[in-house]
């Protein structure tokens, strides 16, 4: 029984320092660009666009869909680095071991 009393508190406190990651989470962003910079955005690490920033020189009110383009691009990257620096993060709280469902 020492065992599982043993197993229960390791377990207690990984959801503890999860629920510390997931919060300091919020405020760690990442950047991504794409058209070489023209499209600039923001993503927490929880992966939430917090800013999309876009240069005037890539505004063509007759090339909208090339605007449009470029913010899908940087949106994905920037979600993609988010999801990328939370794995990083976890992974420090679990050594490295993928856990199914840890990274909802």
């Amino acid at each position: 029984m020492a065992g599982i009393g043993k197993f229960l508190k390791q377990a207690q406190k990984m959801q503890k320092d999860m629920a510390k990651i997931q919060a300091e989470m919020a405020d760690k962003t990442v950047e991504a660009t794409a058209g070489g910079g023209m499209v600039t955005v923001i993503a927490s690490g929880n992966q939430e666009i917090t800013s999309i920033k876009i240069d005037k020189e890539v505004v063509d009110p007759l090339d909208i869909e090339m605007l449009e383009n470029l913010v899908v691009a940087a949106v994905n990257e920037g979600l993609r680095k988010s999801k990328e620096m939370a794995t990083e993060e976890m992974g420090k709280l679990t050594g490295g071991l993928n856990i199914p469902g840890l990274m909802a």
